[in-house]
């Protein structure tokens, strides 16, 4: 999986576990200060899910637009679009089910821009330990 990810974008391992630690850590903190213990972790499940398959979707839309080269801008604007349809969908049909907290959902969500932000800090962070 590991090296699927690595051919499709070498940022793309790294993002995503930043992302996983992120809802780790979330998760870890949270869950303590909420009465309905499930709901908060099925929404933030839900969110991070949601955040890694945006990570692998953003990767793999750099990727094809870059092949088609010239010309690739209605493509990638409406993969964006459908990205985020995709996104309401899949938020409308938890609450509609209550399958989760929407808060925490929307809170594992932004676990990508979290991540994406931290990336510089958790390389460098990785550099240092691997050159000891």
């Amino acid at each position: 999986m590991i090296k699927w990810m690595k051919r499709l974008n070498q940022a793309l391992p790294g993002l995503v576990l930043g992302i996983l630690a992120y809802g780790l850590l979330v998760e870890l903190i949270g869950v303590w200060f909420v009465s309905d213990k499930i709901r908060y972790t099925t929404g933030l499940l839900i969110g991070i899910g949601c955040a890694v398959g945006m990570a692998i979707h953003i990767s793999m839309i750099i990727e094809e637009s870059v092949r088609i080269g010239e010309g690739h801008e209605k493509y990638l604007s409406f993969k964006s679009v459908m990205r985020y349809l995709v996104l309401c969908a899949i938020m409308f049909t938890m609450a509609f089910f209550k399958l989760g907290n929407m808060f925490t959902a929307l809170i594992g969500v932004l676990g990508l821009k979290v991540s994406a932000y931290a990336q510089p800090l958790l390389i460098k962070i990785y550099l240092g330990i691997k050159h000891r």
